[in-house]
């Protein structure tokens, strides 16, 4: 059965000089990027709107910290990127990868959907994708092999029932990541996304703690025979239902590094198998 891959056996030298900003690095899959990352000899700025979880990321990444930064951010607030990100650049002195990868989910009936909900979700996960490549892109252009990680989902492009704000959000971001790589083609800045699925997260297990990994779970008349399309088809380590959030990470690492220099465009789904 797959398990994670340890620390020690990662090379430290893939993202050497390198320097990257990660949304959602307080917690979940955008902690776990933080942590691959920075094992592979990147400079990384962890943003998040919860400085709790930058504090957990931090007590985590101990034997990096010298190459570790974080900075509050509220992805879905204009001046709140345009601040943060000047700090990230102006902390590691440059930007040659983005990940984007905060996100939150909102499940619920379509009926019982609100107005508000629907519009946060969209929010959070589209429009801030947007602000922050909007106000990265302009240091990526001065980056050394210029690369954007964005976040899409299963949900994009399959059907995951109670979630139309989420898929509607990231079918949005899958949409962006292809106009963007060819927008910035002949610049040789690429753009690629992930759609993890079947991934434990701050989004899936509510452990999360700011609005940007977390929300409220199915309801609870769900009907769970709609999800039998979705389960993974690889075995997980203990019989889980979740895979660990490094599987996601691994690809985002490759993605972001220079050993994907003739990749853009595209998407990559992390589910085990769900959709095949």
């Amino acid at each position: 059965m797959p398990t994670a891959l340890p620390a020690s056996t990662i090379a430290p030298s893939r993202f050497a000089n390198r320097r990257v900003l990660i949304t959602g690095g307080g917690s979940g899959i955008g902690q776990a990027c933080v942590l691959r990352i920075l094992a592979e000899g990147g400079r990384v700025v962890a943003a998040d709107i919860s400085a709790d979880g930058l504090d957990d990321t931090v007590s985590r990444a101990v034997e990096f910290g010298e190459r570790l930064t974080t900075v509050v951010m509220d992805v879905g607030d204009e001046e709140s990127v345009r601040t943060g990100v000047s700090r990230a650049v102006e902390a590691v002195g440059g930007l040659d990868t983005l990940v984007n990868a905060a996100g939150i989910l909102r499940s619920a009936h379509l009926a019982a959907t609100s107005l508000d909900d629907f519009e946060q979700v969209v929010r959070v996960n589209l429009v801030g994708t947007f602000l922050v490549t909007r106000e990265a892109i302009g240091p990526l252009h001065e980056g050394n092999g210029p690369a954007v990680v964005n976040f899409s989902s299963t949900s994009a492009q399959f059907a995951h029932p109670y979630m139309a704000a989420y898929a509607a959000s990231k079918g949005g971001v899958l949409a962006m990541t292809h106009a963007w790589a060819s927008e910035f083609s002949k610049a040789g800045i690429r753009f690629n996304s992930v759609q993890p699925g079947s991934i434990s997260s701050g989004m899936t297990d509510g452990s999360g703690e700011s609005r940007q990994s977390v929300g409220p779970g199915l309801p609870d008349d769900a009907d769970y025979t709609l999800f039998g399309k979705v389960a993974p088809m690889l075995p997980i380590d203990g019989g889980a239902i979740f895979a660990a959030p490094d599987a996601v990470a691994g690809v985002v690492a490759l993605l972001g590094s220079n050993d994907a220099y003739f990749i853009t465009g595209t998407e990559v789904r992390v589910d085990g198998g769900s959709h095949m």
